[in-house]
């Protein structure tokens, strides 16, 4: 998987380490479920002349009970590696399944921009 990072570093990033935060409007559903709202076109271009034709400019995307847990925890101060213990304790799960699920989610939600890294001092130029 490839990750677009802030700023250049000077060594390898492990994955584990960085701290995901949000980068979409999301909100929390009565069950505690959350729905993130998915931009439909990122082109302004696009934004400006098709959105105003549409009733609803965004997807909504409701997450299940791991993502959602997933997903309140990237505020930018939780590493992936501490998100993925504190899941772990809440749910449960194996180790091999939940790291399966947390891999696939991070890699949609990198694709889809809807997360960004931050990264910590140590590792910046």
């Amino acid at each position: 998987m490839k990750i677009r990072m802030p700023g250049r570093c000077r060594r390898p990033v492990n994955l584990l380490e960085l701290r995901p935060k949000r980068n979409a409007r999301w909100e929390a559903l009565e069950d505690g479920r959350a729905v993130l709202y998915v931009p439909r076109f990122r082109n302004q271009w696009l934004r400006s002349w098709l959105v105003p034709m549409l009733a609803n400019p965004d997807f909504r995307v409701r997450l299940d009970a791991l993502g959602t847990s997933f997903w309140k925890h990237c505020d930018g101060t939780a590493a992936v590696s501490e998100i993925a213990e504190r899941m772990g304790g809440e749910f449960g799960c194996d180790a091999g399944s939940l790291w399966e699920r947390i891999a696939g989610f991070i890699a949609r939600l990198e694709r889809e921009e809807l997360i960004v890294w931050t990264v910590p001092d140590r590792d910046r130029i």
